[in-house]
């Protein structure tokens, strides 16, 4: 059964070939519904269409990270909490 994005978060912002990479819709009081998706399903995609994982994780970080279109973007999980010290 494929679910309807919009009767539930309408106007979120999706990212095209990433459906199977969304966790869910987030909400919050006061604010608007948008997408959850999962960071590393996203480079784990990218990695499948030929791209190392560091050119992955740069195409992730400038071109889905850095976009901005509306207060509906999507956000993204990152579950990989390595301590960086």
């Amino acid at each position: 059964m494929e679910i309807d994005i919009n009767e539930y978060a309408e106007g979120a912002i999706l990212l095209d070939g990433f459906d199977d990479c969304i966790l869910g819709i987030t909400e919050e009081f006061g604010g608007v519904q948008r997408i959850l998706y999962s960071k590393e399903k996203i480079i784990q995609k990218l990695m499948e269409v030929s791209m190392t994982r560091s050119e992955a994780e740069e195409y992730y970080d400038f071109n889905i990270l850095g976009l901005y279109v509306s207060e509906q973007n999507p956000i993204f999980l990152d579950i990989d909490m390595k301590d960086n010290k």
